[in-house]
């Protein structure tokens, strides 16, 4: 599929823009665009790779003028810009609407000017009942292009992949834990009894890949995932390397911090096709003529809600084999001369 085709990954310096470049760039593609505004991390990605399929461009989504020179000719598109960090967004709500909102039409528009085949916007579990400015930003942002794809025909098709907490990306927090058990420092956990899903930065590639093969325009897609409590995540951590005894302090959770994030909602649990692996939300079809389904609707109060408490919880066995299978901390591992 991606034979001689032209690749755009907007915020392509990220943890999402490595995994992809490690599955891609010993493909038959025929180049890779990373656009983002860093330029030292893209400095840093050119001398590490070394590809002359790799293509650089310095820009922000929030300009539709750099978007312009980087979309040129592409065929295919990640959008894996955005804020992520919940406190800063916390702080400051408008960079956050700026960026997830703003810039996410501002990227689809310059896509569906340029025709570019298929896009994948990433989203997160946090736009699911967001309660913070991150996952509400992020929850508008899928509104956006769930609201843009309505209006597609079949040059563009624009759909979205939902996904929770991503192991060992960058700013999360298993490189955190590892970096204060290297530093002796205490284990800082904000609440014990906090789960999140668990998924590897490659069981994120593979959700965008899946969703780039069976997606329609307006489609949400999510992969199922185990969960885990941070406190079950910090033990089985500290059994791995070796530092049982290890000091681990409670914080308190931070601005904007749920206990448990949501995958699907009620809502969407009703429509959701369930592919194996993965769900796909298709987007509602009904226009605003609302007067054609007063007769005709749906019972949402059959459906539950599919959560990070509700889906299947990993035993500290289980977590530890997931941490060893990360790409991402083997050198840690080694660090620690964990076999």
């Amino acid at each position: 599929m991606f034979k001689n085709k032209i690749l755009l990954i907007t915020g392509g310096t990220g943890s999402f823009g490595n995994a992809v470049l490690r599955n891609f760039l010993d493909t038959d593609i025929k180049e890779i665009r990373i656009f983002s505004r860093d330029e030292l991390k893209q400095d840093d990605m050119r001398k590490k790779y070394n590809n002359d399929k790799l293509k650089f461009y310095i820009g922000d989504v929030r300009d539709v003028n750099s978007l312009e020179d980087a979309m040129r000719g592409v065929d295919f598109l990640f959008h894996a810009a955005a804020l992520k960090q919940v406190p800063s967004c916390e702080f400051y709500p408008m960079q956050a609407v700026a960026t997830n909102v703003v810039g996410t039409e501002n990227v689809l528009n310059t896509a569906i000017k340029h025709n570019v085949e298929k896009v994948i916007v990433l989203s997160t579990d946090k736009a699911v009942y967001p309660i913070n400015a991150m996952g509400i930003s992020k929850a508008m942002m899928e509104k956006v292009a769930v609201a843009k794809a309505r209006n597609l025909g079949k040059e563009t098709t624009i759909c979205c992949t939902r996904y929770g907490n991503v192991m060992a990306s960058r700013g999360s927090v298993i490189p955190l834990f590892i970096k204060q058990i290297k530093n002796n420092e205490p284990i800082t956990i904000t609440d014990p009894n906090m789960t999140r899903f668990m998924m590897s930065l490659d069981d994120a590639v593979d959700l965008v890949m899946f969703a780039f093969k069976n997606g329609e325009n307006g489609d949400i897609f999510v992969q199922k995932a185990p969960a885990a409590t941070i406190e079950l995540l910090a033990n089985a951590l500290t059994s791995l390397l070796d530092k049982p005894e290890h000091v681990v302090n409670i914080i308190g959770t931070r601005h904007g911090e749920k206990l448990y994030e949501t995958l699907l909602t009620r809502e969407e649990m009703v429509n959701a096709v369930d592919m194996g692996d993965y769900y796909r939300i298709p987007s509602d079809s009904r226009d605003l003529n609302y007067n054609k389904y007063f007769v005709k609707g749906e019972v949402i109060t059959e459906a539950e809600d599919y959560h990070s408490h509700n889906t299947k919880q990993l035993n500290e066995e289980e977590m530890k084999e997931m941490l060893m299978n990360l790409r991402e901390i083997q050198s840690d591992l080694k660090y620690f001369k964990v076999k």
